[in-house]
């Protein structure tokens, strides 16, 4: 190869007709200059040699459309990306991209999961209650045989539908774009909070300040009478290997205590911005329930949400590692401007999905 000539080689896992064209400071940021389409090598794998004609700028600014700016490349979760910068004129350029917009939005339509209302008063006869549940099924689920893994999420008022931009996580959207690259074969149960019962619910244990808590009884619930339910109804893996719990804020909290109470159930935790402070004897129950069994964590914080948001959850992390348990493995995300809000736990979803299924 000659030392005066660039070449771009581009990955990428979404497949489909559109062309690949290369826009930059190079081109006045045309979208789908013929010049600069890139040649498909083999599946997923493209290449361009900048033509000999167009001069290479000192600092290199692109990205790669699929023929339009609403079209563009975009990042594993469907956010936008920064311009592509190097200052290395020559040789191979090696890229890759992991999702792409299409016509201006950024999922498939066809990808997105199906929301059934199991039961607006599923009965929760441990607590004397009945409660909203659904399930979030693969876009494929009714054309497939295949077995899936289950993540219980509480809140369900929270997860999808409404604003997404504002008031929900938008698990819909997210699990769409996870779909586009084969991530999103996972069963989800949401379960509605219960509005002013919502904190003696995920609360573990009785609080002097806040009241009493009634969170052994949920976590029961979910153990003992919501899992029986959905592996005889829904094609599931019923493994705990296979089977999550998770929530956020105080969701959080009864769900790294359901993980505790019930090992041999729940193996996989996603833990966004845990309401710690309200049960400290959480880390005594760390120490004294833990099992030895196999499990996977996700912990995400911001540093926004209070002063001891972030030391909670490193302690948590100290306290379960400090057991000495080689087999849980934890994932710690901490971003230090983030407040708490369901657009940064929506953000946060994917990433937990990946870390524990696949």
């Amino acid at each position: 190869m000659s030392n005066n000539i660039l070449y771009f080689e581009l990955t990428t896992p979404v497949e489909d007709e559109r062309p690949i064209y290369l826009a930059g400071n190079f081109n006045n940021w045309l979208p789908d200059k013929e010049a600069f389409k890139l040649h498909k090598i083999e599946s997923g794998k493209y290449m361009l040699k900048f033509p000999p004609n167009y001069q290479v700028p000192e600092t290199l600014e692109y990205k790669y459309t699929k023929g339009g700016w609403n079209q563009v490349e975009l990042d594993e979760f469907g956010n936008a990306t920064q311009n592509r910068i190097v200052h290395k004129r020559l040789g191979v350029l090696h890229d890759f991209v992991p999702h792409w917009r299409l016509d201006g939005t950024n999922l498939n339509p066809d990808l997105k999961p199906e929301i059934r209302l199991i039961s607006e008063t599923f009965a929760m006869p441990q607590l004397e209650a009945k409660r909203a549940v659904y399930v979030v099924l693969p876009h494929d689920y009714e054309q497939s045989t295949k077995r899936y893994p289950v993540l219980y999420l509480q809140d369900a008022q929270n997860l999808f539908g409404g604003d997404t931009a504002t008031s929900t996580w938008g698990i819909e959207n997210q699990l769409a774009v996870l779909a586009s690259r084969g991530h999103s074969d996972v069963i989800i149960v949401a379960i509605a909070h219960g509005g002013e019962n919502r904190f003696k619910e995920y609360s573990p244990y009785n609080n002097p300040k806040l009241g009493k808590g009634e969170g052994r009884k949920y976590v029961q619930f979910m153990a003992r009478t919501l899992k029986p339910y959905i592996d005889a109804n829904f094609r599931t893996i019923p493994d705990r290997e296979a089977t999550g719990l998770g929530g956020s804020s105080l969701g959080a909290l009864v769900s790294i205590y359901g993980g505790l109470m019930y090992p041999e159930v729940f193996g996989r935790l996603m833990l966004f911005s845990p309401a710690l402070w309200v049960s400290p004897n959480i880390y005594f129950d760390a120490i004294d329930f833990l099992s030895h069994l196999p499990a996977k964590l996700y912990v995400y914080a911001g540093g926004g949400e209070g002063s001891t948001m972030i030391p909670n959850v490193e302690k948590l992390k100290q306290t379960l590692e400090r057991k000495g348990n080689k087999k849980i493995e934890i994932a710690l995300s901490i971003d230090p401007d983030a407040i708490q809000s369901e657009v940064q736990w929506g953000k946060e979803f994917p990433k937990a999905i990946e870390y524990l299924f696949f």
